[in-house]
């Protein structure tokens, strides 16, 4: 079996979803526009107002077809074009007779090594290589018709708790999940600590994620908040840059610091984990693939830091992914859920995935276990 055909497809949709606050899973409300995209009202960030993702198709001559997906909510294009014109004619043509997690690393290790040398290691190209990656592990599967997450463990966990996310302040339901997270966008903190205080008192446990809007100073006075009221986690808390200020945080409040969402190989993740910094680690599947992210979470389990997979926009391919490597992942015991988010997902499957109740069925089917009904 060969690969004979690997073709990007940048994705943009306008939102449908009312609960969107402004822009299209955006946690905080729309401010100035920068052309297509508009700034973050609260910290500064560029969100779209519609639903952009970059989804990968790969074709071999065995008539197996495996799709992946790009965490690419920002100019879905960039990742497209790298896989058109790099990527996809470097690995068209390779021998894939014999799909093996191995093989599956080392073609990673080649996408990786392709540009490294011209400081292309993590961005767009990193998220072009996760997208490939999500593809080949898919074709691995149907070939040897188990699911992805059989093919990396003998008995993955048929289904993943989740947690609600994307709760606004002003909201407490927390529509039957006992763990909600909830977003720091608000001006000032006493209110938002109130809206946490709320949350907690109507019976959910609540994680915070900051967005990293903190200096070390007052993220310090903040977790310590957090600390009073027994958080979950406290995500994103600084500039994503920095492992020592992290680190320092760490050791300076009690709630778990939760990171992992912008980082997309071992390389990058490194330092945090040596300076004591990741209390809960969410790597996103659409940055990190499938191989990089087990690599990732087998670095996890060396600091005892649980794993919680990060997922944003995205559809079909990158949500499944996600669910395979959380049950293949033993330390992996939870993962985030925003409707809005599956809603749009499931609009293009064959087969939507499905929660039980408030835990997410993992697809059983071979490969990634989903099939698009059309290209969005």
């Amino acid at each position: 079996m060969k690969i004979t055909r690997i073709v990007g497809s940048p994705v943009c949709l306008p939102p449908d979803m009312k609960a969107a606050r402004g822009m299209a899973g955006s946690p905080t409300q729309a401010g100035a526009a920068a052309g297509v995209y508009h700034w973050s009202a609260v910290f500064p960030c560029l969100y779209s107002p519609n639903f952009e993702t970059a989804l990968v198709r790969i074709e071999t001559d065995a008539g197996l077809t495996g799709w992946g997906e790009a965490q690419a909510p920002l100019a879905p294009q960039v990742a497209c074009t790298i896989i058109d014109r790099l990527l996809g004619p470097a690995l068209t043509g390779e021998d894939f007779s014999d799909p093996t997690p191995a093989l599956i690393a080392a073609l990673w290790d080649r996408m990786y090594s392709a540009m490294g040398v011209r400081g292309q290691t993590g961005g767009f190209m990193l998220d072009a290589i996760s997208a490939i990656d999500i593809a080949l592990w898919d074709i691995a599967g149907q070939a040897a018709g188990f699911p992805v997450a059989r093919l990396i463990h003998a008995a993955p966990k048929p289904e993943i708790p989740a947690y609600l996310s994307g709760m606004p302040p002003g909201q407490t339901d927390a529509q039957g999940f006992d763990t909600v997270k909830t977003f720091f966008d608000t001006p000032e903190p006493a209110a938002f600590l109130e809206h946490v205080d709320a949350v907690q008192a109507a019976g959910a446990k609540v994680a915070v994620d900051a967005l990293w809007r903190h200096t070390p100073d007052s993220a310090a006075a903040f977790g310590r908040e957090l600390d009073a009221r027994g958080a979950l986690w406290f995500e994103a808390p600084l500039a994503p840059e920095d492992a020592v200020a992290h680190g320092a945080l760490a050791r300076a409040v009690r709630t778990p610091i939760a990171i992992g969402e912008s980082y997309r190989t071992r390389f990058e993740m490194t330092p945090f984990f040596r300076e004591g910094a990741v209390g809960v680690f969410q790597p996103d599947l659409g940055r990190t693939g499938i191989t990089e992210g087990l690599r990732l979470a087998a670095l996890a389990a060396q600091y005892n830091a649980p794993v919680v997979p990060h997922i944003s926009i995205a559809f079909g391919p990158q949500v499944a992914a996600a669910l395979h490597f959380a049950a293949a992942v033993d330390s992996c015991r939870l993962a985030e859920y925003n409707p809005q988010v599956l809603t749009a997902a499931n609009r293009f499957l064959r087969e939507p995935i499905a929660l039980h109740g408030t835990s997410y069925v993992v697809p059983s089917g071979a490969g990634l276990g989903i099939a698009l009904t059309e290209t969005p």
